[in-house]
């Protein structure tokens, strides 16, 4: 049976009315327009049985509030709904008749006053948008129970308009929360090609996009599209990489959109769905199971209204025999025709009863949107109540209202603003500065109970109002539930990257579609900060897998590597040499060669030479503060002591030999001359030594400038000053000592020293000139190899140029250590 959009399908007259307006009709006809005759009036068909139990529960709360002694007291109700048809046209059509009272107002006046005070409805948000250009200019408030769109929170364009159902702006984040919490960063969208789906979607690509979440496409679909286009979206979706899809859709374009899945066989896919369909009961079929079980989406809290059942198995026909929409529900529900139309069809008894059918009309079970519906009535009834100040008689024995007549619409809305009641059922209704009350979702998920059914199972909850942390609540409890979110499908662009590699996005794709490149050195990346690489601290590097941080490597030459043994063994080994050569001149210390050299000095030379060698093994070692200082202050003060005693030695010669005086006045004048030098020259590289300990000493320093990988211990020289002083002064006592060596090389003796400590000089001086360049540019550890070597090298050059000769005579020639060879034949 047909209907139209322009004579109310229910009415009951009332001191006050309120409009209604409802998809109870899901088709509508689309009228030929010549522009020649009249246009045809709109037929809406195929009853929405799920649309006309809101217009019931419309009719219920009317009659609660009219047997209500508390609530518009000696005020009836009255009410005029309309089909909307779930379409613009139609609407615009049915806000016409709710405000004039009539089917077309062919006068040239409009009347003054509207028909209704206050409108319920409509079901869609394309819908009430077409009604509210037309009733807002007129102020009457509409109060929607369905119409979701956030784009109805504009108070400057729709400032009459209310609602009972939050606004898709704070449910698009709640599926984009929903969506990130399941690790989903690859989706496919659809959604309705209208106000609806498309201000719904563009909020959640938004919010998905704050999220990490990335879109791999995003389809619209209109229920008056051609096959061909609904099923090109099919194909997308079917062809698409996402395995989840988020669907914004109302129910009719998800009728269509699902009956063209089950033609092309899209299965496999995990259904977010928003609160238009995700919990429609006439899609939680056998049909559809193999398609949507699994599906999850955010829809409002249910509840129980008392008596609605019981309200809604009481609607028959005979309470109105001359209504058409009676008669259509009580054919559509039963399958039969009240009158005989002689085509076969079964014949209605009269004795068919509601209590036996099991539709979206007489399922009360997810009274969800109806309660919307019946907050929204109670909402207009306490806004008039207020206005009309009920109750503020006191002399009056029964509380009643003033002024029944001439409400003006303005005055409704601002009472509807300021409402704040509660209902039976304990649920606060109110509403913020843009008409949109709290917004509280339920998460469902669709699980097969033991009979095989689908059922909606609450699994979560989203509190717009509470703290960003806790707005988003899943359960974890349900069995069923935790046991399917192991079988979640995984729904990525790009597998996530291994720790120790970060990601690369891919020239001209989402963000989330990247590869994967492992991360440089002393980078890392870990669970906690999957695709990142983050440097590690300064004394930190990262491991072979780059996944974490360890202490890095500390370099210093140890005794225990290769090289610190090789340097400990020769520097052993020198000062062994030299303990052996000061026994071999204290053995023959009487013998005119022991003599002839300067016993005192040469044991003393021999001793200094001992500690050169020794000194270098400080510098062999995990550096410490007091090690830092030793090993510098003892090379210095050492090497100090042995230049002057060889610059003694050399200076005791060149006297002798150039002296005027007597000569058994110069062994006098030598001895004190040879201590005096030798303490001076010494006694002034400590000093050096204290000042440079007491204004800035060595320390022990991490340095990592020379490698990044590792931590290089080294001694910092505290003032660079202080070092080249000391080995400043070294160099000065080694030229000076060459230049007097060299003066004395002629000296007329068989046995002339000064040519081999000329020597010695100069493979001294060769070291160290070479010692800097080396020392400045070697990195590390070698930095103090290069100094070990240098010590060892100008320690032995000394030992065996001044040494070697003597040693040799001694051991191997004895009949060259005498006076006479000595002295020479010129003597």
């Amino acid at each position: 049976m047909l209907g139209s959009p322009e004579f109310p399908l229910l009415s009951k007259e009332g001191d006050v009315t309120i409009g209604g307006a409802f998809s109870i009709h899901s088709q509508v006809s689309k009228p030929s327009l010549s522009f020649t005759n009249a246009p045809e009036s709109l037929i809406c068909s195929r009853i929405h049985f799920r649309e006309f139990r809101f217009a019931q529960t419309m009719i219920f709360a009317i009659q609660e509030i009219n047997n209500s002694s508390s609530l518009l007291p000696n005020i009836s109700i009255g009410y005029k709904i309309f089909d909307s048809c779930g379409s613009a046209l139609p609407s615009m059509r049915a806000v016409m008749g709710l405000m004039n009272g009539q089917q077309r107002t062919l006068g040239k006046t409009c009347s003054r006053q509207s028909f209704v005070h206050a409108i319920i409805g409509a079901s869609e948000s394309s819908s009430t948008i077409a009604m509210l250009h037309i009733s807002g200019i007129f102020q009457i408030p509409v109060i929607s129970h369905f119409a979701t769109c956030a784009c109805l929170s504009n108070r400057k364009e729709y400032p009459s308009f209310f609602r009972t159902i939050p606004s898709d702006y704070y449910q698009s984040r709640a599926l984009a929360k929903l969506v990130k919490h399941f690790g989903w960063t690859w989706v496919g969208a659809v959604r309705s090609d209208n106000d609806y789906g498309n201000d719904g979607m563009e909020t959640f690509i938004a919010a998905a996009s704050q999220e990490g979440i990335c879109v791999e496409y995003s389809e619209a679909i209109s229920r008056t599209d051609p096959s061909w286009q609904v099923a090109r979206v099919v194909r997308v979706i079917h062809s698409g990489s996402a395995r989840v899809l988020v669907a914004f859709l109302a129910q009719s374009e998800m009728t269509i959109l699902l009956e063209e899945a089950l033609k092309q066989n899209v299965t496999g896919l995990q259904w977010v769905g928003s609160e238009s369909w995700i919990t429609a009961g006439h899609l939680a079929v056998e049909r559809y199971s193999a398609i949507l079980t699994g599906s999850l989406g955010f829809t409002i809290r249910k509840t129980k209204i008392t008596g609605l059942r019981e309200f809604l198995l009481k609607v028959n026909p005979s309470q109105n025999p001359h209504n058409n929409l009676l008669r259509e529900f009580w054919e559509a529900t039963f399958g039969c025709s009240i009158q005989s139309n002689g085509h076969g069809q079964t014949q209605c008894t009269g004795t068919e009863r509601l209590e036996e059918i099991n539709n979206p009309f007489t399922d009360v079970t997810e009274l969800r949107i109806s309660n919307n519906v019946y907050k929204a009535v109670y909402a207009a009834a306490h806004a008039m109540h207020d206005m009309l100040k009920c109750g503020e008689n006191d002399e009056a024995l029964n509380q009643s209202c003033n002024r029944k007549d001439n409400l003006q619409m303005n005055q409704v809305v601002k009472h509807l603003q300021l409402v704040n009641f509660t209902l039976p059922s304990g649920e606060r209704v109110n509403f913020d500065g843009n008409g949109d009350p709290a917004a509280t979702y339920e998460l469902v998920n669709w699980q097969r109970n033991r009979a095989g059914e689908t059922v909606f199972v609450a699994v979560g909850s989203y509190e717009a109002s509470l703290p960003k942390g806790k707005q988003f609540i899943v359960n974890e409890i349900n069995t069923t539930w935790a046991a399917e979110s192991q079988k979640r499908p995984q729904s990525v662009c790009s597998e996530r990257c291994l720790p120790g590699f970060r990601q690369v996005v891919m020239k001209g794709k989402p963000v989330c579609c990247f590869s994967c490149v492992a991360c440089a050195a002393g980078e890392i990346s870990n669970s906690s900060n999957p695709g990142e690489c983050s440097r590690c601290p300064l004394e930190y590097w990262s491991n072979e897998a780059h996944s974490q941080c360890v202490p890095k490597v500390i370099e210093f030459l140890s005794f225990g590597e290769t090289m610190g043994t090789l340097l400990t063994v020769f520097s052993l080994f020198g000062a062994s040499l030299t303990l052996v050569v000061a026994c071999v001149f204290f053995r023959f210390h009487r013998t005119p060669l022991v003599k002839a050299s300067n016993s005192e000095l040469s044991f003393l030379l021999l001793f200094s030479l001992t500690l050169c060698f020794l000194c270098s093994l400080t510098f062999i070692g995990r550096p410490t503060e007091w090690s830092c200082m030793l090993r510098h202050t003892a090379f210095g003060i050492t090497f100090a002591l042995c230049i002057s005693c060889i610059l003694a030695k050399t200076l005791v010669v060149v006297i002798a030999f150039k002296a005027k005086s007597p000569v058994n006045a110069v062994p006098q004048c030598s001895a004190s001359l040879q201590r005096t030098s030798v303490l001076s020259c010494t006694l002034l590289q400590v000093l050096v030594c204290v000042l440079w300990l007491f204004l800035a000493s060595p320390f022990p320093y991490k340095n990592s400038a020379y490698a990044t990988e590792r931590i290089i211990l080294e001694c910092n020289l505290g003032s660079p000053i202080g070092f080249w002083a000391v080995l400043g002064y070294i160099g000065i006592l080694a030229v000076l000592c060459f230049i007097l060596a060299f003066l004395a090389r002629k000296v007329p003796d068989n046995f002339n020293e000064a040519k081999f400590i000329t020597f010695s000089m100069l493979i001294f001086c060769a070291v160290w000139v070479t010692f800097i360049p080396a020392y400045v540019s070697s990195p590390g550890k070698f930095t103090v190899a290069v100094e070990i070597f240098a010590i060892l090298a100008s320690s032995f050059g000394l030992l065996f140029c001044i040494f070697a000769p003597k040693c040799y005579i001694l051991l191997l020639k004895p009949e060259r250590n005498t006076k006479k060879h000595m002295m020479g034949r010129h003597q």
